[in-house]
Protein backbone atom coordinates (compact mmCIF):
# COMPACT_ATOMS: atom_id res chain seq x y z
CA UNK A 1 0.00 0.00 0.00
CA UNK A 2 0.81 3.60 -0.58
CA UNK A 3 2.26 5.88 2.01
CA UNK A 4 0.73 9.37 0.34
CA UNK A 5 -2.80 9.30 -1.28
CA UNK A 6 -4.29 12.56 -2.95
CA UNK A 7 -7.82 12.56 -2.99
CA UNK A 8 -10.67 14.96 -4.39
CA UNK A 9 -13.87 14.42 -1.89
CA UNK A 10 -17.58 16.23 -2.86
CA UNK A 11 -20.19 17.09 -0.66
CA UNK A 12 -23.45 18.49 -1.43
CA UNK A 13 -25.23 18.77 1.51
CA UNK A 14 -28.77 19.64 2.68
CA UNK A 15 -28.69 23.85 2.94
CA UNK A 16 -28.39 23.65 -0.66
CA UNK A 17 -25.71 26.19 -1.11
CA UNK A 18 -23.55 24.58 -3.88
CA UNK A 19 -21.25 21.92 -4.41
CA UNK A 20 -18.14 21.60 -2.26
CA UNK A 21 -15.17 20.10 -3.70
CA UNK A 22 -11.73 19.69 -1.63
CA UNK A 23 -8.42 18.23 -3.19
CA UNK A 24 -6.79 16.69 -0.08
CA UNK A 25 -3.28 14.95 0.55
CA UNK A 26 -3.03 12.09 3.01
CA UNK A 27 -0.01 10.22 4.14
CA UNK A 28 0.21 7.46 6.62
CA UNK A 29 2.90 8.23 9.13
CA UNK A 30 3.53 6.23 12.73
CA UNK A 31 0.29 4.61 11.83
CA UNK A 32 -2.09 7.75 11.57
CA UNK A 33 -3.32 9.46 8.61
CA UNK A 34 -1.76 13.25 8.73
CA UNK A 35 -3.85 14.90 5.99
CA UNK A 36 -3.94 18.64 4.10
CA UNK A 37 -6.25 20.41 2.32
CA UNK A 38 -4.52 21.80 -1.14
CA UNK A 39 -7.15 23.84 -2.82
CA UNK A 40 -10.71 23.77 -2.38
CA UNK A 41 -13.74 25.61 -3.57
CA UNK A 42 -17.70 25.52 -3.69
CA UNK A 43 -19.66 25.87 -7.34
CA UNK A 44 -23.40 27.31 -5.73
CA UNK A 45 -26.01 25.57 -7.57
CA UNK A 46 -27.86 27.28 -10.39
CA UNK A 47 -31.87 27.63 -10.15
CA UNK A 48 -32.19 24.73 -12.54
CA UNK A 49 -30.43 22.43 -10.31
CA UNK A 50 -31.75 23.80 -7.25
CA UNK A 51 -34.90 23.21 -8.34
CA UNK A 52 -34.19 19.89 -9.57
CA UNK A 53 -32.99 18.52 -6.75
CA UNK A 54 -35.62 19.66 -4.79
CA UNK A 55 -38.40 18.36 -6.76
CA UNK A 56 -37.23 15.46 -7.30
CA UNK A 57 -38.86 13.57 -4.68
CA UNK A 58 -41.82 13.67 -6.52
CA UNK A 59 -41.02 13.36 -9.76
CA UNK A 60 -42.13 10.49 -11.89
CA UNK A 61 -40.00 7.09 -11.31
CA UNK A 62 -38.38 7.58 -14.55
CA UNK A 63 -36.78 11.05 -13.47
CA UNK A 64 -35.17 9.84 -10.95
CA UNK A 65 -32.73 7.41 -12.92
CA UNK A 66 -32.30 10.17 -15.18
CA UNK A 67 -31.20 12.41 -12.67
CA UNK A 68 -28.74 10.41 -10.76
CA UNK A 69 -27.01 10.02 -14.13
CA UNK A 70 -26.66 13.42 -15.35
CA UNK A 71 -26.58 14.80 -11.97
CA UNK A 72 -23.19 12.50 -11.74
CA UNK A 73 -21.87 13.72 -15.42
CA UNK A 74 -22.35 17.11 -13.75
CA UNK A 75 -20.32 16.11 -11.04
CA UNK A 76 -17.51 14.87 -13.13
CA UNK A 77 -18.01 17.50 -15.39
CA UNK A 78 -17.02 19.62 -12.02
CA UNK A 79 -13.96 17.47 -11.00
CA UNK A 80 -12.55 17.61 -14.67
CA UNK A 81 -13.33 22.12 -14.48
CA UNK A 82 -11.28 21.97 -10.91
CA UNK A 83 -8.74 19.72 -11.65
CA UNK A 84 -8.03 22.14 -15.08
CA UNK A 85 -8.41 25.64 -12.76
CA UNK A 86 -5.68 23.97 -9.77
CA UNK A 87 -3.33 22.09 -11.78
CA UNK A 88 -4.28 19.16 -10.22
CA UNK A 89 -4.64 15.45 -10.75
CA UNK A 90 -5.77 13.43 -7.60
CA UNK A 91 -5.22 9.50 -7.75
CA UNK A 92 -9.00 9.10 -6.78
CA UNK A 93 -12.48 10.75 -6.15
CA UNK A 94 -15.01 10.46 -3.38
CA UNK A 95 -18.09 11.61 -3.48
CA UNK A 96 -20.80 11.98 -1.38
CA UNK A 97 -23.95 12.88 -3.97
CA UNK A 98 -26.49 14.81 -2.76
CA UNK A 99 -29.05 13.01 -0.70
CA UNK A 100 -32.94 12.65 -2.09
CA UNK A 101 -34.04 10.00 0.45
CA UNK A 102 -33.15 9.18 3.67
CA UNK A 103 -35.50 7.17 5.99
CA UNK A 104 -33.65 4.52 7.82
CA UNK A 105 -36.09 3.03 9.86
CA UNK A 106 -37.96 2.36 6.42
CA UNK A 107 -34.95 0.62 5.59
CA UNK A 108 -33.62 3.00 2.55
CA UNK A 109 -31.56 5.54 1.74
CA UNK A 110 -30.57 7.28 -1.48
CA UNK A 111 -27.92 9.82 -3.13
CA UNK A 112 -28.17 10.44 -6.35
CA UNK A 113 -24.90 11.35 -8.26
CA UNK A 114 -24.03 8.63 -10.38
CA UNK A 115 -20.51 6.89 -9.71
CA UNK A 116 -20.12 5.42 -13.07
CA UNK A 117 -20.81 8.90 -14.57
CA UNK A 118 -18.81 10.68 -12.31
CA UNK A 119 -15.75 8.14 -13.52
CA UNK A 120 -16.48 8.14 -17.20
CA UNK A 121 -16.78 11.99 -17.19
CA UNK A 122 -13.53 12.65 -15.57
CA UNK A 123 -11.62 9.58 -16.41
CA UNK A 124 -10.47 8.73 -12.61
CA UNK A 125 -11.63 5.94 -10.13
CA UNK A 126 -14.68 6.89 -7.85
CA UNK A 127 -15.97 6.14 -4.73
CA UNK A 128 -19.76 6.66 -4.45
CA UNK A 129 -22.60 5.77 -2.37
CA UNK A 130 -21.55 5.17 0.87
CA UNK A 131 -24.40 5.25 3.21
CA UNK A 132 -26.76 2.13 1.60
CA UNK A 133 -24.39 -0.93 2.95
CA UNK A 134 -25.15 0.72 6.58
CA UNK A 135 -28.94 0.72 6.18
CA UNK A 136 -28.85 -2.43 4.57
CA UNK A 137 -26.92 -3.42 7.87
CA UNK A 138 -29.55 -1.92 10.46
CA UNK A 139 -28.09 1.31 10.72
CA UNK A 140 -28.90 4.99 10.22
CA UNK A 141 -26.53 5.52 7.07
CA UNK A 142 -25.73 8.62 9.40
CA UNK A 143 -24.01 10.09 10.68
CA UNK A 144 -20.87 9.01 8.69
CA UNK A 145 -18.17 12.01 9.86
CA UNK A 146 -17.27 10.53 13.02
CA UNK A 147 -14.80 8.06 11.88
CA UNK A 148 -13.02 10.86 10.67
CA UNK A 149 -13.34 12.78 13.23
CA UNK A 150 -11.94 10.36 15.31
CA UNK A 151 -9.20 9.77 13.18
CA UNK A 152 -7.99 13.60 12.42
CA UNK A 153 -9.45 15.68 15.31
CA UNK A 154 -8.62 13.55 17.97
CA UNK A 155 -6.97 16.23 19.73
CA UNK A 156 -10.30 18.27 20.32
CA UNK A 157 -12.95 16.50 22.80
CA UNK A 158 -15.78 16.35 19.89
CA UNK A 159 -16.58 17.86 17.02
CA UNK A 160 -19.65 19.81 16.32
CA UNK A 161 -20.95 20.16 12.50
CA UNK A 162 -23.51 23.06 11.85
CA UNK A 163 -24.68 22.30 8.65
CA UNK A 164 -28.25 21.47 7.03
CA UNK A 165 -28.48 19.89 10.21
CA UNK A 166 -26.16 19.87 13.60
CA UNK A 167 -24.67 16.95 14.42
CA UNK A 168 -22.31 16.38 17.09
CA UNK A 169 -19.50 13.59 17.41
CA UNK A 170 -17.12 12.60 19.97
CA UNK A 171 -15.27 9.47 21.74
CA UNK A 172 -15.95 8.16 25.45
CA UNK A 173 -15.16 4.93 26.71
CA UNK A 174 -13.39 3.24 24.12
CA UNK A 175 -16.23 3.67 21.30
CA UNK A 176 -17.44 6.98 19.16
CA UNK A 177 -20.58 8.10 19.95
CA UNK A 178 -22.52 10.90 17.67
CA UNK A 179 -26.20 11.44 16.15
CA UNK A 180 -27.95 14.42 14.55
CA UNK A 181 -28.81 16.90 16.87
CA UNK A 182 -31.61 18.80 15.07
CA UNK A 183 -31.94 20.93 12.85
CA UNK A 184 -29.55 24.15 11.13
CA UNK A 185 -29.10 25.68 8.46
CA UNK A 186 -31.58 24.25 6.21
CA UNK A 187 -34.49 25.86 7.64
CA UNK A 188 -32.30 29.04 8.46
CA UNK A 189 -31.93 29.63 4.83
CA UNK A 190 -35.12 28.28 3.96
CA UNK A 191 -36.58 31.19 5.62
CA UNK A 192 -33.79 34.15 4.17
CA UNK A 193 -33.98 32.61 0.43
CA UNK A 194 -38.30 33.70 1.20
CA UNK A 195 -36.71 37.32 1.91
CA UNK A 196 -34.51 37.13 -1.06
CA UNK A 197 -31.14 36.46 0.53
CA UNK A 198 -28.97 33.02 0.12
CA UNK A 199 -28.38 32.84 3.71
CA UNK A 200 -28.57 34.75 6.80
CA UNK A 201 -25.55 36.93 6.52
CA UNK A 202 -24.00 36.57 10.13
CA UNK A 203 -27.55 36.05 11.80
CA UNK A 204 -28.41 39.54 11.37
CA UNK A 205 -31.64 39.05 10.49
CA UNK A 206 -32.73 36.67 13.51
CA UNK A 207 -30.94 38.62 16.32
CA UNK A 208 -33.06 42.14 15.10
CA UNK A 209 -36.17 39.40 15.47
CA UNK A 210 -38.26 38.68 18.26
CA UNK A 211 -38.32 34.80 19.89
CA UNK A 212 -41.69 33.34 19.60
CA UNK A 213 -41.95 31.32 22.83
CA UNK A 214 -44.98 29.57 22.20
CA UNK A 215 -43.74 28.11 18.91
CA UNK A 216 -40.38 27.61 20.08
CA UNK A 217 -41.70 25.60 22.93
CA UNK A 218 -43.70 23.32 20.30
CA UNK A 219 -40.69 23.25 18.63
CA UNK A 220 -38.20 21.47 21.39
CA UNK A 221 -41.43 19.48 22.17
CA UNK A 222 -40.39 17.40 19.01
CA UNK A 223 -40.34 13.76 19.70
CA UNK A 224 -37.31 13.02 17.84
CA UNK A 225 -35.26 15.44 20.56
CA UNK A 226 -35.74 12.90 23.63
CA UNK A 227 -35.33 9.65 21.44
CA UNK A 228 -32.33 7.70 22.38
CA UNK A 229 -29.77 6.04 20.59
CA UNK A 230 -28.53 5.88 17.22
CA UNK A 231 -30.47 8.59 15.14
CA UNK A 232 -30.31 10.73 12.71
CA UNK A 233 -32.85 13.78 10.50
CA UNK A 234 -33.16 14.06 6.45
CA UNK A 235 -35.53 16.37 4.69
CA UNK A 236 -38.48 14.26 4.96
CA UNK A 237 -38.62 14.67 9.04
CA UNK A 238 -38.16 17.99 8.27
CA UNK A 239 -40.64 18.25 5.92
CA UNK A 240 -43.04 15.79 7.91
CA UNK A 241 -42.40 17.13 11.55
CA UNK A 242 -40.87 20.30 11.45
CA UNK A 243 -42.29 22.87 8.59
CA UNK A 244 -46.27 21.27 9.91
CA UNK A 245 -45.54 22.63 13.15
CA UNK A 246 -44.10 26.17 12.27
CA UNK A 247 -47.44 26.66 9.81
CA UNK A 248 -49.63 26.40 12.56
CA UNK A 249 -48.24 29.42 14.20
CA UNK A 250 -49.93 32.50 11.42
CA UNK A 251 -49.03 35.66 11.17
CA UNK A 252 -45.10 35.22 12.27
CA UNK A 253 -42.60 37.55 10.36
CA UNK A 254 -39.74 35.87 8.89
CA UNK A 255 -37.57 37.60 10.92
CA UNK A 256 -38.83 36.08 13.88
CA UNK A 257 -39.24 32.97 12.63
CA UNK A 258 -35.23 33.26 12.24
CA UNK A 259 -35.13 34.48 15.59
CA UNK A 260 -37.14 31.24 16.71
CA UNK A 261 -35.20 28.72 14.96
CA UNK A 262 -31.69 30.06 15.97
CA UNK A 263 -32.83 29.97 19.40
CA UNK A 264 -34.09 26.45 19.17
CA UNK A 265 -30.94 25.56 17.34
CA UNK A 266 -28.84 26.65 19.72
CA UNK A 267 -31.39 25.17 22.67
CA UNK A 268 -30.92 21.80 21.08
CA UNK A 269 -27.48 21.92 20.59
CA UNK A 270 -26.30 23.27 23.84
CA UNK A 271 -28.47 20.24 25.99
CA UNK A 272 -26.52 17.71 24.10
CA UNK A 273 -23.17 19.91 25.15
CA UNK A 274 -24.00 20.32 28.99
CA UNK A 275 -25.18 16.62 29.01
CA UNK A 276 -21.82 15.13 27.51
CA UNK A 277 -19.56 17.69 27.24
CA UNK A 278 -19.42 19.80 29.90
CA UNK A 279 -16.73 21.94 29.66
CA UNK A 280 -14.95 20.36 26.95
CA UNK A 281 -12.98 21.95 24.05
CA UNK A 282 -15.37 21.70 20.87
CA UNK A 283 -14.13 21.79 17.02
CA UNK A 284 -16.98 24.06 14.88
CA UNK A 285 -17.33 23.35 11.46
CA UNK A 286 -19.81 24.29 8.39
CA UNK A 287 -21.64 26.97 7.43
CA UNK A 288 -23.22 27.57 11.56
CA UNK A 289 -19.90 28.12 12.31
CA UNK A 290 -19.84 31.34 10.44
CA UNK A 291 -23.15 33.00 11.65
CA UNK A 292 -21.75 35.13 14.70
CA UNK A 293 -25.66 35.27 16.38
CA UNK A 294 -26.17 31.37 16.24
CA UNK A 295 -22.53 31.21 17.81
CA UNK A 296 -23.16 33.96 20.48
CA UNK A 297 -26.34 32.27 21.77
CA UNK A 298 -25.08 28.82 21.57
CA UNK A 299 -21.93 29.98 23.24
CA UNK A 300 -24.22 31.68 26.12
CA UNK A 301 -25.83 28.26 26.63
CA UNK A 302 -22.98 26.37 27.62
CA UNK A 303 -19.74 26.42 29.14
CA UNK A 304 -18.20 24.31 26.50
CA UNK A 305 -15.00 25.64 24.75
CA UNK A 306 -16.52 26.39 20.76
CA UNK A 307 -13.11 26.32 18.32
CA UNK A 308 -13.75 27.66 15.68
CA UNK A 309 -10.92 26.70 12.83
CA UNK A 310 -9.49 28.19 9.62
CA UNK A 311 -12.35 29.01 7.67
CA UNK A 312 -10.79 26.32 4.71
CA UNK A 313 -11.68 23.66 7.59
CA UNK A 314 -15.00 25.28 8.42
CA UNK A 315 -16.10 24.90 4.93
CA UNK A 316 -15.00 22.21 3.62
CA UNK A 317 -14.08 19.49 6.65
CA UNK A 318 -16.78 17.51 5.25
CA UNK A 319 -15.68 17.10 2.24
CA UNK A 320 -11.84 15.93 3.72
CA UNK A 321 -13.31 13.14 5.64
CA UNK A 322 -15.80 12.21 2.66
CA UNK A 323 -12.23 12.11 1.11
CA UNK A 324 -10.73 10.24 3.65
CA UNK A 325 -13.63 8.06 3.91
CA UNK A 326 -13.04 7.05 0.22
CA UNK A 327 -9.50 6.27 0.79
CA UNK A 328 -10.36 3.94 3.86
CA UNK A 329 -12.58 2.17 1.14
CA UNK A 330 -10.03 0.96 -1.50
CA UNK A 331 -7.41 0.73 1.42
CA UNK A 332 -10.62 -2.03 2.43
CA UNK A 333 -10.77 -0.55 6.07
CA UNK A 334 -13.48 0.23 8.11
CA UNK A 335 -14.62 3.65 7.36
CA UNK A 336 -18.70 3.40 9.03
CA UNK A 337 -18.72 2.88 12.31
CA UNK A 338 -21.73 1.14 14.26
CA UNK A 339 -21.78 2.31 17.74
CA UNK A 340 -22.69 5.74 15.96
CA UNK A 341 -25.32 4.39 13.11
CA UNK A 342 -26.66 1.55 15.24
CA UNK A 343 -25.73 -1.13 12.05
CA UNK A 344 -24.62 -4.37 13.20
CA UNK A 345 -20.73 -4.18 12.94
CA UNK A 346 -18.35 -1.65 11.59
CA UNK A 347 -18.17 -1.93 8.21
CA UNK A 348 -16.30 -0.62 4.75
CA UNK A 349 -18.99 0.87 2.80
CA UNK A 350 -19.05 2.58 -0.78
CA UNK A 351 -19.25 1.02 -4.27
CA UNK A 352 -16.09 1.37 -6.98
CA UNK A 353 -16.37 2.87 -10.11
CA UNK A 354 -13.10 2.57 -12.67
CA UNK A 355 -9.49 1.07 -12.03
CA UNK A 356 -8.00 0.78 -8.54
CA UNK A 357 -5.46 -1.88 -9.75
CA UNK A 358 -2.96 0.49 -9.43
CA UNK A 359 -4.01 2.32 -5.85
CA UNK A 360 -4.71 -0.78 -4.08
Amino acid sequence: MKQTYTVIGIMSGSSMDGVDLAYCTFTLKDSKWLFQINCAETVPYKEVWKARLLSLPQQSMEVYPKTHAFYGRYLGKLVKEFMAKHGVIPDLVASHGHTIFHDPNAGYTAQIGDGAAISAECALPVVADFRTMDVALGGQGAPLVPIGDRILFSDYDACLNLGGISNLSFFTQNQSKAWDISVCNMVLNTVAEAMGFPYDDNGKIAAAGSVQTELLAALNALPFYTQEGAKSLGREWVNREFWPIVQGFQGISDQDLLATFVEHISFQIALALNQHLQGKEILVTGGGALNGYLMQKLQEKTQSKLVIPSIELVQYKEALIFALLGLLRICNEDNVLSSVTGSKHNHCGGALYGNFNTLI
